[in-house]
């Protein structure tokens, strides 16, 4: 064999390119959130959340009927405290059962309280994940958020078992056309869970007593909620009074979802739009203040 053809058939072919390093750096400012960026990490905000789910219902003896007794047990102590002995049952419009009226308002707010609990100790609870790989960090309190959407839909069994039982026994209860409003309320519910998250989540890294204050915001904000009493009774005191009770965003989406599922209920008021209000200008101001703390979350969680 000639030895300038071995010796061309044993040189290298053409080199490939050089990589260039891809450098990570914080950037300075407030930032928009980059919604093409947490596209691409669409797959491990599902991997985060399937694993929130699983690590809540390991190793428990009931799993998934814990999403049931809660809002049974506090429907239970409504009834007997609120609806009969300081009479609300009799406030309540439309002649729907007082335990159908709780438990309707108990679904989304217990899908705002446990997204909001979840998403505001996220960041701290996935530390470990936090400082040694690079991924947009708002995929962590968004796939805590997801996780409480199982409860939500196995809870909700219970009341559409509730209405048909209610309806067999002659109540006028039961949806309307109003039913295809639901879906907009349940992401009105994620939406304002999302907004106080983000703004708690961020806190808590760089102080860490914000875990404390989240079961106390809970229970404060449940009081502050018509789940136990109608909004009508604050309406019937003061129209102005009503329109800042609205600044509570779970108004809009406890008043509006029982509109959509109990035929009977009256439409959510003005609340509703000062609501919707409420909720963008948080969910705004939130995404932006964990944009401009999230550079810090690594050094500091």
């Amino acid at each position: 064999m000639d030895p300038s053809t071995a010796a061309s058939d044993a040189s290298p072919g053409p080199r490939p390119s050089a990589l260039r390093p891809l450098r990570i750096h914080p950037r300075s400012g407030w930032q928009p959130i980059d919604l093409a960026e947490l596209w691409r990490y669409r797959e491990l905000l599902w991997i985060l959340a399937l694993r929130d789910v699983k690590v809540r219902y390991k190793q428990t003896a009931l799993g998934a009927a814990w999403a049931v007794i809660q809002p049974v047990l506090t429907m239970v102590v409504f009834s007997i405290f609120f609806g009969n002995l300081a009479g609300l049952g009799k406030r309540i419009e439309g002649g729907i059962p007082y335990p159908l009226f709780t438990f309707c308002a108990l679904l989304p707010w217990q899908l705002f309280s446990s997204s909001l609990t979840s998403a505001g100790t996220s960041l701290v609870g996935n530390q470990s994940l936090i400082s040694k790989v690079y991924f947009p960090r708002l995929v962590i309190p968004l796939a805590s958020i997801f996780g409480s959407l199982v409860d939500f839909l196995v809870a909700f069994v219970v009341l559409v078992g509730m209405i048909l039982a209610y309806m067999l026994t002659g109540h006028p209860v039961g949806p309307s056309w109003a039913i295809l409003t639901l879906p907009f309320f349940v992401v009105l519910a994620f939406l304002t869970a999302l907004a106080v998250g983000l703004w708690l989540s961020a806190l808590n890294v760089e102080y860490r007593d914000v875990r404390y204050v989240i079961p106390f915001i809970v229970q404060f904000w449940m009081f502050v909620t018509p789940i136990a009493y109608p909004s009508s009774l604050v309406r019937d005191r003061s129209v102005a009074l009503y329109r800042l009770y609205g600044l509570n965003p779970m108004v809009g989406v406890v008043d509006g979802f029982r509109w959509a599922i109990l035929g009977n209920a009256p439409a959510p008021g003005g609340a509703l739009v000062v609501s919707i209000g409420a909720m963008i200008v948080l969910l705004v101001g939130g995404l932006y203040y964990f944009r401009r703390m999230e550079r810090t979350f690594a050094d500091l969680v």
